[in-house]
């Protein structure tokens, strides 16, 4: 994970998160410098950012919202104070609400954002100060460490190309935390046709089925915010095994880059899980993560313990084979 740690000091009344990553400085300015590849960390897992504007000058601002699995929002305001490229930049942050406007009973900081070279690469310092300890204490208790730790953890993906980052490397899960586990895979194929396969009833029936020798019996989807979705499997002749299926509601719709799903299994009294679904496309290759929140650790480690990841695998082949060439 990139970063190395996130500390807080009472006396200097400030933050600090440090990160390193395995390129240049150059390239690292470039990320934090363009509002299309900071929407794709800035905001932890599950609450992805959409910066609506960015006046990148001295005196300049920034205003961007998150986004959470509900469709609830949180605004965060930068205003550009200095730039000093390619070595750092500063800005004044503030929390805002839906529309923008800054909350003032809630905690700013001054932030700067520094990029140095290193022998394996370069590291981010990016250190926020306070104007009291009570305003620091307050960041923190609102899950400042833990979601900038998060969020910044995903620049990895950002930082490479999305082949080098994930071509080849099959169906890939990550542990976050006790209730969050992230699931990432490449297909090669446009986004707009791997949105579709996971929103078209017919297109399911071709790829969606796991091992070979199940088949799909239900896919009844409405998707539309509210809408209700039964997806349900059973053994093929000469295929082992009892039929299954699942249940849920459609929470959030970004078409075609986000789809927000709650999932319980038919027919039982196991708690449902939220699975956030986001797809990224560049150069004709679409990265899916799938970021899926439990109850708890212990219904986390059942379901994995299922086999799910390696199921997943041989479906998106299959997409892959059937759908995409």
């Amino acid at each position: 994970m990139p970063v190395t740690s996130v500390t807080s000091d009472v006396e200097s009344l400030t933050m600090t998160l440090i990160a390193d990553f395995p390129v240049g400085p150059e390239r690292l300015w470039s990320v934090f410098t363009d509002p299309r590849q900071l929407e794709r960390f800035w905001g932890p897992p599950g609450w992805p950012a959409t910066f609506d504007t960015f006046d990148f000058s001295p005196g300049g601002w920034a205003k961007y919202h998150m986004t959470s699995p509900q469709g609830q929002n949180a605004g965060g305001i930068w205003q550009f104070t200095d730039i000093d490229a390619p070595r750092g930049f500063t800005v004044i942050d503030s929390i805002a609400d839906a529309d923008g406007t800054i909350l003032e009973d809630l905690p700013g900081s001054r932030m700067t954002f520094a990029f140095e070279a290193t022998p394996e690469g370069s590291r981010l310092t990016s250190v926020s100060h306070f104007a009291s300890a009570e305003a620091l204490e307050q960041i923190i208790a609102m899950g400042a460490i833990e979601g900038s730790t998060l969020a910044l953890n995903q620049l990895d993906a950002v930082l490479q190309d999305l082949r080098d980052y994930a071509q080849g490397k099959g169906t890939r899960i990550e542990v976050l935390s006790d209730q969050h586990v992230r699931i990432t895979r490449l297909i090669d194929g446009p986004r707009e046709l791997v949105w579709r396969a996971h929103t078209d009833p017919d297109l399911m029936r071709r790829w969606m089925l796991g091992p070979d020798g199940w088949r799909m019996t239900v896919s009844e989807v409405d998707v539309s915010v509210g809408g209700r979705y039964r997806i349900a499997w059973e053994p093929e002749a000469g295929t082992e095994g009892e039929g299954f299926g699942f249940d849920g509601e459609t929470l959030l719709i970004d078409e075609p880059r986000r789809i927000v799903q709650t999932e319980h299994m038919t027919g039982t009294d196991y708690p449902s899980t939220t699975n956030d679904l986001s797809l990224y496309e560049e150069d004709g290759a679409t990265l899916l993560t799938l970021l899926i929140a439990y109850p708890d650790a212990a219904t986390r480690d059942m379901v994995l313990a299922t086999g799910m990841v390696d199921g997943m695998e041989q479906s998106f082949q299959r997409l892959e084979r059937e759908l995409v060439h």
